[in-house]
């Protein structure tokens, strides 16, 4: 008999298996259990997974500016003619003096997510924006509404009288509360259409000596106000706040005419005062002999004020897209706008220069006789 050393308790000499048992089969990997490189990968995929969920979920503090569709003026939406005239005569025209538009994508009530803006930095044709530069810090969805609405009304009014005033009509004018914000201080007290006379017992003639003379407030101070309300004088004190680091009531000034005879415009659903110009020119085109555009396609923007100064507008660079896309060759582009214009003109499309009514009725005379050639542009 040959003797074996002795081995640990319980376990075979050979070390092969436990006592008794003979050898140990081979060990089976768990086909439930990761590997450490396939659970990191694992976790790599679920983190990128998550970020894309975020990136379309989160809102970033910008907003976005493209290219937005054309209306002319001369035409009809919805069916009905933009521009009705009753009480006057009015004379069959052809050709468009298209009002222009932008699209904005983010603001109050909107979100703007990374995928938003990167898509929008690679398009020439859009821009981001910095929220805050287009809207005011804690201003509501429901404010820029109302806003814009009130802007738009107040700039058809304007463009109204204008293209009057251009034929000879007189035109008496009124400072008037065109809306009032719902949130406003003293909403209960002010009601849209009162005409403002006098603040702090001083008369006031319009719309801008309103303003400074309610500025002079602190926020939360009171300011007395003299008003006409349904023919009677009516002495309201009204409650002042902060909005956009100025002392107001929370109202939209307008400015009423007495017009001679009924106009009205309607543009659907666009708010703003940037397409006053174009208003104005459609509205002298209907109210005058013979077709003002020749039978030419002339698109353009611009606020306008009573006395006919265009002003400058937002995003004029995605509505010379938009006026090149919907088949305009002309654009009747602001004075003050021209430094975001130069360089920036869509092929196909000629820009002129205006700084008025006057400038503007005249430079769709010279394109609808073909003499437009001296014309002047941005240039820089």
């Amino acid at each position: 008999m040959t003797h074996q050393p002795a081995g640990p308790p319980g376990i075979d000499p050979a070390g092969t298996g436990p006592a008794g048992t003979g050898p140990a089969s081979p060990v089976t990997p768990d086909p439930y259990r990761l590997g450490r490189r396939s659970a990191t990968a694992l976790v790599v995929m679920f983190l990128l997974i998550a970020l894309a969920a975020l990136s379309t979920i989160v809102g970033l503090p910008y907003v976005i500016m493209k290219p937005g569709p054309i209306t002319n003026t001369l035409g009809k939406l919805s069916g009905k003619d933009l521009i009705t005239v009753s009480g006057a005569p009015t004379y069959p025209t052809t050709g468009a003096l298209d009002f222009t538009t932008v699209r904005v994508a983010g603001g109050p009530g909107f979100r703007v997510t990374v995928w938003d803006v990167l898509k929008a930095a690679i398009d020439p044709n859009e821009a981001v924006v910095k929220e805050e530069l287009y809207f005011p810090k804690g201003v509501t969805d429901k404010q820029v509404e109302e806003e814009g609405t009130a802007e738009m009304i107040d700039s058809q009014q304007e463009a109204i009288a204008v293209a009057l005033k251009a034929t000879g009509q007189k035109v008496p004018t009124q400072v008037v509360i065109g809306q009032v914000a719902k949130d406003a201080p003293s909403a209960a007290l002010l009601k849209a259409g009162d005409r403002v006379l006098a603040v702090d017992g001083k008369t006031v003639d319009g719309p801008d000596a309103i303003r400074s003379a309610i500025s002079t407030h602190k926020p939360g101070d009171t300011v007395a106000l003299s008003l006409l309300r349904d023919g009677k004088d009516v002495k309201v004190e009204a409650k002042t706040r902060e909005s956009d680091g100025r002392t107001t009531v929370g109202v939209f000034l307008g400015t009423r005419f007495d017009f001679p005879f009924d106009v009205k415009i309607d543009a659907g659903n666009v708010g703003g005062p940037s397409a006053g110009t174009m208003f104005a020119l459609g509205v002298y085109d209907r109210i005058t002999p013979g077709a003002l555009t020749g039978g030419q396609k002339i698109a353009g923007t611009g606020t306008i004020d009573a006395t006919g100064t265009v002003g400058p507008i937002g995003g004029i660079r995605q509505k010379l897209v938009g006026a090149r896309d919907g088949g305009a060759q002309w654009f009747l582009a602001p004075a003050s706008n021209c430094d975001e214009v130069v360089g920036h003109v869509p092929d196909g499309l000629r820009v002129v220069r205006i700084a008025s009514f006057d400038e503007a009725r005249k430079a769709v005379e010279a394109i609808a006789a073909k003499q437009a050639t001296s014309l002047p542009t941005c240039t820089k």
